[in-house]
């Protein structure tokens, strides 16, 4: 490993490549952990994937050509990151659909990992999923996803192409239909308590079913999301399948022809 300018200018992109990736992925992109920590790691994993690939000279002319290589390179990194990132957004999207259903939508929380505002349920969601993402090593298999990337997308070759565009509004489709899939089992228990109360309302009029449903809802969507512990490992490993998918999707499509 050589030091001359043009070295260090490789070495410069693969860093920002993996910082930007570190910037928005899952886990690693966690706002409590000190910002010196994830510099470290960026730094420390770009050295070390400076001396497993082979140096190529690149083109550019002048300060903007290689600024717009530092675009492309941070381009890379947010994409890959991004879409491994919003997998686990489809969590927050379906627990704020169950809350909104069981009367839980009022109480919002301030998620310390993303400083964000999200519901009870979306945030219970969350963590399940983070610490089920350390049990089975996903965090590692994120982290190899960046450094495979350098093997398909050369450092100072990328080529953003129309068709991410598409894999976006793809994924955007199938996002809604993972976070209802999720959500079904409460759907069901509100649509059947629905129905008892409109039936009820019909025969004692005189009862107030308005206070009545809202305990209700509690009472059985809490049963239902205890019921539902056990599907927890389902649904980390279809989010990671996603995970994996998006992923792959997205690295062949910035892969140059």
């Amino acid at each position: 490993m050589s030091f001359t300018v043009e070295n260090v200018e490789f070495y410069m992109l693969v860093i920002v490549r993996i910082s930007a990736f570190l910037a928005v992925a899952p886990f690693y992109s966690i706002t409590n952990v000190p910002r010196k920590l994830k510099v470290g790691l960026a730094t420390f994993l770009g050295i070390m994937m400076i001396s497993m690939i082979d140096y190529t000279p690149l083109k550019y002319n002048g300060v903007i050509g290689y600024g717009l290589l530092v675009v492309k390179d941070a381009i890379v990194g947010l994409v890959l990151g991004y879409m491994a990132s919003i997998c686990t957004y489809i969590l927050n999207f379906a627990g704020q659909l169950i809350d909104m259903e069981i009367g839980f939508s009022m109480a919002q929380v301030l998620d310390p990992t993303t400083r964000l505002q999200t519901t009870v349920t979306g945030n219970y969601y969350s963590y399940m999923v983070m610490l089920l993402m350390m049990v089975t090593n996903m965090h590692y298999y994120i982290l190899s996803a960046i450094l495979d990337s350098f093997r398909l997308v050369p450092v100072g070759d990328v080529v953003l192409k129309g068709s991410l565009y598409e894999i976006m509004g793809q994924f955007m489709s199938d996002y809604f239909v993972i976070g209802f899939r999720i959500v079904l089992p409460i759907f069901a228990a509100t649509l059947v308590i629905n129905v008892v109360l409109g039936i009820l309302a019909r025969v004692a009029p005189q009862m107030n079913m308005f206070v009545i449903g809202m305990q209700l809802k509690i009472f059985a969507g809490l049963i239902i999301l205890f019921l539902m512990v056990d599907m927890l490992p389902q649904v980390a490993d279809f989010i990671f399948k996603e995970m994996k998918n998006m992923m792959s999707i997205m690295m062949a499509a910035l892969a140059s022809s």
